[in-house]
């Protein structure tokens, strides 16, 4: 039935004026607060349109029932949405919308054939309504959530950047992707596979230079060979450890990419050397170090989950077995396009009253065949996040399934998004018994989110995944081509079930006994129709702007004798997030940055006996102790933290682990309980501040830890609010502007948390209505009036005296140029004090240095090529009586040189050896020249030369440059 509700107010929409006027059973969006909207529509939403007003109901919501249409054909209410602003698409073509002239025509596609819109952005009102609708469809899909997704969020309470960071030991060598870690800590060793080696450090101080290394590199020949395959030599063809686990009490077993040619050893833990003897690896380990994969040694099998081949599909295989098996290809995929995360063993045969076996579980993200993300467009398929689950014991079939998985099942696991979530990290925990394990696991959003990054983190029982396991199956229909649930008959034993005791009653004593009936039904019917959800129906944590990249997980024994869980959740810029798992939420007790550099977190190992965490990134291993109770300096500080591995003995925060727990104050469960009295008035002293009427003055306050709200006194009375005149509260302090003198007094700031308060900051701030004067030597008015024109004439005495100074320094300057300076023209020959040198930049002027005098007469030859030029006019008897110039006329110079055909015969000798582009070089003479050369005025023949230049250039082959 169709039920309208008072309107929501939209813009004005496309697709005929359709109007969103009702919701029904709409529920408060989780992500409205947050500004979340989904880029696409959840599969099975359909529209409804009633007499042009877009009215929602619940049959709506099921792909089962068709939209009901009155007075108008199908209309799109998401292309009316999308209409008003939409972010780019996620998937080319997925969004549709039609221009204000045209309808929604429900084509053959399905959802109408108009042309995609231009993207724009999204406002309020309509990311709102998206918000709404799309939360609506979760919650009718079976996931509602009880708590909103700021209920769900936690901010750490504390902040430890990098260079806060103590008692952290690190450790890297020449290599990278420190990623696969073995811990074995009652022999006191971390095992580390990197990029092309493998370590051995001591887990009790990784940083001590007590390791042992082994030397595991791609041989040349295989790195060229990936080189020619066009893959990385950067990044991918090296030997990436990828696997490294105990096979027995002496040997381990590890495998390598080995630029992309896999290959594993046995290796001696004693000598810790490589063997002689390598095994192929293509069966045990991806080619690939980038592909997804888990691997488990259980009691001599291995059993691994990867991408075994580049043409391979993703496989889930046991080798060293007397048995190897691998999963079903034909003729359905067991697996698609499966990208495993994590394998956990559970040992379910141990104290088991139906004699179990012990089951290996299998976490990964694959495409979903059994329906599809968006109904705008049907060729998107969503990925989803499966468990799966093989039987130890397992041996395959005798003339079904051969060498392959009887009892192979796997289910959907959800969390809080569905379709939008990708599996990321599992860990699990046992509480002393198989029945009581439980897996954490972590999920971001998938790659349609763009812009946005979230985390969501989920518990799930395995009493849980059993259920699932236990409950129907589905099956692909051939006529409709979907998955849909199996309703018929289903043979015994149960396919897919373990041997037990029920089993071998019946003669089955092992899977190659089970009748083909049931082997049959197993090959094509791997999905369960039921779903895993988290405990409680919802998330423990969606935390908005982190992508947890990895989990560990820990139980502590707190004061109170209730056990909780502890999680270690690294991020992918390098962070640690430490939370304690309280009811059914999450308390972020701290966060860490344990990397200077932004890089994922891609492994975590708990170390009980060391008390330590082991962080694996790219850039090396860093321990991280599991608690630092030192950093929480109060009893306060101490219980607030909600810290079970932390404890008040009334002094300090000690470490539970290592003090008696008589006389320790802990509250994990409020977190507000155990010290003496609500508020800590410490003894911290007293810090003055003195202003002057109408200045400001900021009072600080740090606020340790994020969550608490800072509280301000005045007077011990005065309670301080953002809603004061003058009064400003912010994250830095108290801020009082334009100060009066009844702001004085003494000023306390308070943490608030849980509370509880803390003092964490006194001032006394005294406001002075003018400048203070000394009394007793208080200056007269008279005096001060003369000391001012004193100091008037002071700088008017410094500026007269500068400017004196420059005017003396400007006429010296200008005395020595005149004296320098001489009129006249240059001429050749003529004696002077000094002379200038005009040379070219050759190889003899460069060495050429001051002849003596009585060398003078063979200079003037110039057989260098250069030429001195010294200033002055040419002499006359007026002006040298004392030394008469010869009368006879100079011999006419040397006839030019054939090579040089420049109309430069006027020129001397010297100058006609010049190159054209040579560096003129001037260079003081002590001794003068005689004979001039040339009578005319060399600058009337330089003068036509460089005319001549314009136009004729001198030699072929130029110097570099010139002057």
């Amino acid at each position: 039935m169709l039920q309208e509700v008072p309107p929501l107010q939209l813009p004005s929409m496309a697709c005929a004026g359709c109007r969103l006027n009702a919701l029904c059973h709409a529920f408060v969006s989780p992500l409205a607060n947050e500004g979340l909207f989904f880029p696409e529509a959840i599969p099975g939403m359909r529209p409804c349109l009633v007499k042009h007003s877009c009215v929602y109901a619940a049959g709506c919501f099921s792909s089962q029932l068709a939209c009901e249409v009155l007075g108008q054909q199908e209309c799109l209410t998401w292309c009316s949405v999308f209409q008003e602003g939409l972010v780019a698409s996620p998937v080319p073509g997925s969004w549709r919308a039609c221009p204000e002239d045209q309808l929604c025509q429900p084509a053959g596609s399905g959802w109408g054939s108009c042309p995609c819109h231009k993207s724009r952005k999204m406002n309020g009102d309509t990311a709102h309504v998206m918000t709404t609708l799309v939360m609506a469809v979760v919650a009718a899909m079976g996931y509602p959530s009880r708590r909103s997704a700021t209920d769900l969020d936690a901010t750490p309470r504390t902040t430890v950047t990098f260079d806060e960071l103590s008692g952290v030991r690190r450790f890297n060598a020449h290599t990278l992707n420190y990623s696969t870690l073995l811990l074995e800590d009652d022999r006191g060793i971390l095992y580390v596979g990197a990029r092309g080696a493998i370590f051995a450090l001591n887990s009790s101080d990784v940083a001590d230079g007590s390791h042992r290394t082994i030397h595991w590199e791609a041989s040349p020949e295989k790195q060229m060979d990936c080189q020619q395959k066009g893959k990385n030599n950067k990044t991918e063809c090296f030997n990436h450890v990828r696997f490294l686990q105990r096979l027995n009490s002496t040997h381990l077993y590890a495998c390598g990419t080995y630029a992309f040619h896999p290959l594993c050893a046995a290796i001696d833990a004693n000598r810790f050397m490589l063997p002689s003897h390598f095994e192929e690896g293509k069966e045990k380990c991806p080619y690939d170090p980038a592909r997804g994969y888990t691997g488990l040694i259980v009691d001599g099998g291995l059993y691994t989950a990867t991408r075994y081949e580049f043409r391979s599909l993703p496989d889930i295989r046991r080798n060293l077995h007397q048995r190897p098996l691998k999963t079903e290809e034909s003729p359905l995929h067991w697996l698609n396009d499966a990208e495993f995360v994590a394998s956990v063993l559970v040992r379910e045969s141990r104290d088991s009253p139906v004699g179990d076996d012990d089951k290996i579980y299998y976490f990964f993200t694959e495409r979903a065949g059994e329906e599809t993300t968006s109904f705008f467009d049907k060729s998107h398929v969503a990925r989803v996040a499966r468990v799966a689950r093989v039987c130890k014991s397992d041996v395959g079939g005798k003339k079904i399934l051969q060498r392959k998985w009887t009892s192979f099942m796997k289910a959907r696991l959800v969390c809080y998004i569905p379709y939008y979530e990708v599996l990321r990290s599992v860990c699990s925990l046992d509480g002393g018994g198989w029945a009581s394990t439980v897996f954490y696991a972590a999920f971001t959003l998938s790659a349609q989110w763009r812009t946005m990054e979230a985390s969501a983190v989920c518990r799930y029982s395995i009493s849980a995944v059993q259920r699932a396991f236990e409950g129907p199956y589905m099956e692909y229909q051939d006529s409709t081509r979907k998955w849909a649930r199996y309703d018929g008959a289903v043979p015994e034993p149960r396919p897919g079930s373990c041997i037990t005791d029920h089993s071998r009653r019946k003669g089955y004593n092992s899977s190659q006994d089970l009748p083909n009936s049931v082997l049959d039904f197993v090959k094509l019917h791997p999905l369960m129709f039921e779903e895993v959800k988290p405990a409680g129906g919802e998330p423990l944590l969606v935390k908005k702007s982190v992508a947890y990249s990895r989990l560990a997980v820990d139980r502590v024994q707190a004061l109170d004798s209730h056990s909780y869980d502890v999680l270690f959740m690294g991020t992918g810029d390098g962070w640690l997030h430490k939370a304690v798992v309280v009811g059914s939420g999450i308390h972020i007790v701290e966060e860490v940055q344990v990397f200077r550099d932004l890089q994922p977190v891609e492994s975590l190992v708990i170390s009980h006996a060391q008390r330590s965490l082991y962080v694996g990134a790219a850039s090396g291993i860093v321990q991280v102790p599991l608690a630092t109770c030192a950093r929480y300096t109060s009893c306060y500080d101490c219980i607030l933290a909600r810290d079970p591995y932390c404890a008040w003995d009334g002094r300090a925060c000690r470490a539970t682990a290592t003090t008696d727990s008589t006389g320790l104050v802990q509250d994990i469960q409020s977190g507000n309980k155990g010290c003496r009295s609500i508020s800590g008035r410490g003894s911290l002293p007293w810090k003055n501040r003195t202003v002057l009427q109408g200045d400001d003055v900021l009072l600080p306050c740090d606020q340790r830890s994020n969550l608490a709200r800072a509280v301000w006194l005045l007077n011990g009375s005065e309670v301080l609010g953002m809603g004061q005149d003058r009064l400003r509260v912010g994250v830095d302090g108290l801020l009082v502007t334009d100060t009066l003198p009844q702001h004085s007094g003494e000023y306390r700031c308070y943490g608030e948390e849980r509370g509880l308060q803390t003092l964490l900051a006194a001032y006394s701030l005294t406001v002075l209505p003018e400048i203070p004067r000394s009394p007793t030597a208080a200056t007269p008015p008279h005096a001060a009036s003369q000391a001012a024109n004193d100091m008037k004439v002071a700088y008017i005495s410094a500026i007269v005296t500068l400017v004196v100074l420059c005017a003396v320094l400007s006429t010296v300057l200008l005395y020595m140029s005149c004296l320098e300076k001489r009129k006249g023209k240059y001429v050749l020959g003529e004696p002077r004090p000094s002379s200038v040198e005009l040379q070219t930049v050759s190889a003899n002027c460069l060495r050429k240095g001051h002849r003596e005098e009585e060398e003078e007469e063979e200079e003037l030859t110039y057989p260098d090529g250069c030429l001195r030029i010294i200033p002055g006019e040419a002499p006359t008897a007026a002006t040298s009586p004392i030394k008469e110039l010869p009368v006879a006329v100079p011999p006419l110079p040397p006839p030019l040189p054939a090579e040089l055909t420049n109309g430069m015969g006027a020129l001397p000798n010297v100058l006609r050896k010049m190159n054209g582009n040579s560096y003129m070089l001037l260079q003081q003479q002590e001794e003068p020249l005689v004979s001039p050369l040339y009578s005319a005025s060399f600058t009337e023949e330089l003068s036509k030369i460089l005319e001549k230049r314009k136009h004729t250039q001198l030699v072929e082959k130029l110097d570099e440059s010139s002057v």
